[in-house]
């Protein structure tokens, strides 16, 4: 493997596909995550919402059977989003979820499990918080508009408070696999918070979005132009997506992703040395609706075909000038990941110009023909020959994910 941080958070570099779950009392209305922000509701009535969430039917073993159903080898569990509300017992905030119906700890249930299971279990944490008093609400993105009556904005209480809340998480649920901010909204640079975390979580990764340059990079949905161009990531990345496109949380009307949408996205982003979360939101039962269940069962069913082209695998896309696909390497076998739409039946590796012994689909098994001939389509390259795989069974059913296998006899 290329990355390496030579000390207990090597994990990460193990196992790349990791399961995200959002998941609160924004879970009752089904709307969005950021139903107080976006819907601009008074906290009051939002807050209301406590006396509502009962989750009965939540089950941490379930979504773990799912999780490794799909492939996916660790969690990150939002412990507080942006509406400060806490799935955790607590000390700091009446506003958890040992004061809603429910009245038992979510995340200790959680941990159990992972732990049980050998998940690595990483936390999400909002820097943002509409319900904390201290917390400075300006109007700014994911704030309040103003602070409440009665509010007390003060950023050092804040995050003195923060500070403690952070201290529970790493001290009162075994070990933790990684730590997620998000919506550091005021800007504020701190490297003693992640040092904290480091001196109690020593194989904890964390992430680009809290108070430094943490250990990885986070790319979200298709909106960073760099993550999609690049042929190989140059610094350790954790990609991000949910199922669902219009929202991360539990959504009663969503529109989800197409697998074939999916499938491409992952595999961009592990072809290029990055690892990949994908997000369900979890109903206010606490099980995953029918629509993810039955997406993250596709998905792995392609995953567990073409895992190999991934894991212990190097990126190689530089060996060959062809952009629409990715190249992935082991020793003498090359993988060749065609993640976008093919524009033909054959793929042309210029300028590799040795044959292969043996080429196969791993999606199928089947095996790829290959020649290796002067082609008039490459007559301003030098030399004009080489490798094409070619009559690839790419018309009639959608090709996302394909993945050829190409093992070659010694090196260069």
């Amino acid at each position: 493997m290329r990355f390496r941080f030579n000390d207990a958070r090597d994990w990460f570099f193990e196992k790349r596909f990791g399961l995200f779950v959002h998941w609160g009392l924004y879970a009752v209305p089904g709307w969005h995550e950021q139903h107080l922000y976006r819907k601009g509701m008074r906290r009051s009535d939002y807050a209301a919402l406590i006396g509502r969430f009962n989750p009965v039917r939540f089950d941490p073993d379930a979504w773990l059977d799912l999780a490794e159903e799909a492939g996916m080898e660790y969690v990150c569990f939002t412990a507080k989003h942006i509406d400060g509300f806490c799935m955790w017992a607590t000390d700091e905030t009446p506003y958890n979820v040992m004061n809603t119906p429910y009245a038992r700890d979510i995340l200790a249930a959680l941990a159990e499990a992972c732990h049980r299971r050998g998940f690595p279990l990483c936390l999400y944490y909002s820097i943002v918080d509409e319900h904390h008093p201290s917390y400075p609400n300006a109007g700014r993105a994911y704030e309040l508009p103003a602070p409440d009556p009665g509010d007390d904005p003060d950023e050092e209480r804040y995050m003195a408070f923060l500070t403690r809340q952070v201290r529970e998480l790493c001290t009162r649920y075994g070990e933790i696999g990684g730590f997620w901010w998000d919506a550091n909204i005021l800007g504020r640079r701190d490297p003693s918070v992640n040092a904290m975390i480091r001196s109690l979580q020593p194989g904890a990764v964390i992430n680009d979005r809290g108070f430094d340059e943490g250990d990885f990079g986070t790319p979200e949905r298709d909106y960073a132009d760099s993550a999609r161009e690049m042929a190989r990531f140059e610094t350790p990345v954790e990609a991000c997506q949910s199922v669902g496109s219009q929202s991360w949380g539990y959504r009663a009307d969503e529109d989800y992703y197409t697998d074939a949408h999916l499938i491409r996205h992952i595999d961009r982003i592990l072809s290029k040395g990055g690892n990949y979360l994908l997000n369900v939101g979890p109903r206010p039962d606490g099980t995953f609706p029918e629509g993810p269940v039955a997406i993250l069962r596709r998905l792995g069913a392609w995953y567990r075909s073409v895992r190999e082209s991934f894991i212990g695998c190097e990126p190689a896309s530089g060996l060959a000038s062809n952009r629409d696909v990715l190249l992935t390497r082991r020793g003498d076998t090359l993988y060749v990941h065609l993640h976008r739409e093919p524009p033909a039946t054959a793929v042309l590796l210029h300028p590799i110009e040795r044959l292969p012994y043996r080429a196969v689909l791993l999606n199928t098994g089947q095996p790829v023909e290959a020649d290796v001939e002067a082609l008039p389509g490459c007559h301003h390259l030098t030399p004009n020959r080489c490798l094409r795989l070619k009559n690839l069974p790419v018309n009639g059913i959608t090709a996302a994910g394909y993945v050829i296998r190409l093992d070659f006899e010694g090196p260069g």
